[in-house]
């Protein structure tokens, strides 16, 4: 999972989780495949229907504000999204996000325009725009957050790994 490629699907500010989920579909959360058919559908009616799998989600500032909905990330990653990059998120969003194999990444994204190619190096920290020529730099996630992602997220990774030790 060091290297992800796809297209930029741009959003602006303060995306919540009602923005991702909306909340009208609540009846669907336990039937998570038919959720990710309304993923975004608040920002972007036709992102469900369009997006392919590998393209980035770009939010701007404060993506993923609201309520602690874990399958926001869930229908995000669901609906083929290689990851999440945004100027700035809430918490649990990304906290939730990692915890199903969902990257998130923080940088700036405001020379990012709708429909870029994107290419992400999670290794190294660097978002290259392929549509403009330039490179972007992100702080690199932690070893063991990559692990968990590589893993396709906590559940997958105490699978395969055990539990954690405590004390």
């Amino acid at each position: 999972m060091d290297e992800l490629a796809g297209k930029a699907w741009k959003f602006g500010d303060n995306i919540s989780t009602d923005h991702i989920a909306p909340g009208r579909f609540f009846h669907l959360r336990t039937n998570l495949p038919e959720l990710a058919k309304h993923v975004l559908e608040d920002a972007d009616t036709e992102f469900a229907s369009k997006v392919s799998v590998g393209d980035f989600v770009v939010g701007g500032r404060n993506f993923g504000l609201g309520s602690s909905r874990e399958h926001a990330p869930q229908i995000i990653k669901l609906a083929g999204v290689g990851a999440v990059l945004a100027k700035s998120v809430a918490r649990i969003f990304f906290r939730n996000a990692i915890n199903v194999g969902l990257p998130v990444l923080v940088c700036d994204t405001d020379k990012i325009d709708d429909g870029d190619q994107l290419e992400v190096d999670l290794e190294n920290g660097i978002v290259f725009d392929r549509s403009k020529d330039i490179k972007l730099e992100f702080a690199p996630l932690p070893p063991a957050m990559v692990k968990i992602l590589a893993d396709g997220g906590l559940v997958e990774h105490f699978k395969k790994h055990g539990g954690l030790a405590i004390g």
